[in-house]
């Protein structure tokens, strides 16, 4: 095995790895507040449409499975991550809703050709949208809440092994579009986070004083 393809598989299988614990942090740090404060809601589900549009291109093309692997993980941990919004917020009815909207997206996509290639092309519009909107939402508050600066971490470390992983595998330019888009706003998001975070810490340690 070559030094391309060991590098090619430790970017997969670490991709993997960080995805199955990735929202962990967001997820534990709302259980322990028991609030869903610092986070975005319409961020969340703009992430969850992202993600589906993206697993449902890959698999219509019949991309290596071990590029896209990690989506289905990263699907279901939103959806916990959802679920704890929704009870924090007290909007806990609407997740049938959603459920409903993203089942039918799922089967819409592959009725034609154009409609799922249009709809990766809007995928990395969504997902940036998604970002954009955690960052309003963070700017606005200027409050980093419980929004967790780990999680961001690991997925720009996940957007930078799948922007080598295209490289070495498929070539696709939309999806390499994609991956360099997000990597910049998943680190913009992170810096964004500790940014507030510091100050939260400066003003409990003034208040101490």
């Amino acid at each position: 095995m070559g030094l391309d393809a060991e590098l090619l598989m430790f970017a997969n299988w670490s991709t993997l790895l960080v995805c199955m614990v990735l929202k962990f942090p967001q997820i534990l740090s709302i259980m322990r507040a028991r609030s869903a404060e610092g986070l975005s809601q319409g961020s969340v589900l703009l992430e969850v449409t992202g993600f589906l549009v993206f697993l449902r291109y890959q698999m219509y093309y019949d991309y290596p499975i071990e590029t896209y692997l990690e989506y289905p993980i990263l699907i279901a941990q939103d959806v916990v991550l959802l679920l704890f919004i929704f009870h924090y917020t007290g909007s806990i009815r609407n997740a049938l809703i959603y459920s409903g909207i993203f089942l039918a997206l799922w089967n819409v996509l592959v009725l034609q050709k154009w409609i799922i290639d249009l709809a990766l092309n809007l995928c990395t519009v969504i997902s940036a949208s998604s970002k954009f909107l955690q960052l309003q939402y963070l700017w606005r508050t200027k409050d980093s809440g419980q929004a967790s600066a780990l999680t961001w971490a690991m997925a720009s470390y996940t957007s930078a092994t799948r922007i080598f992983t295209t490289l070495m595998t498929t070539g696709d330019k939309a999806v390499l579009l994609r991956f360099i888009i997000l990597l910049l706003l998943n680190l913009w998001v992170m810096v964004v986070i500790v940014k507030y975070r510091k100050k939260e810490e400066e003003k409990d340690a003034k208040k101490k004083d």
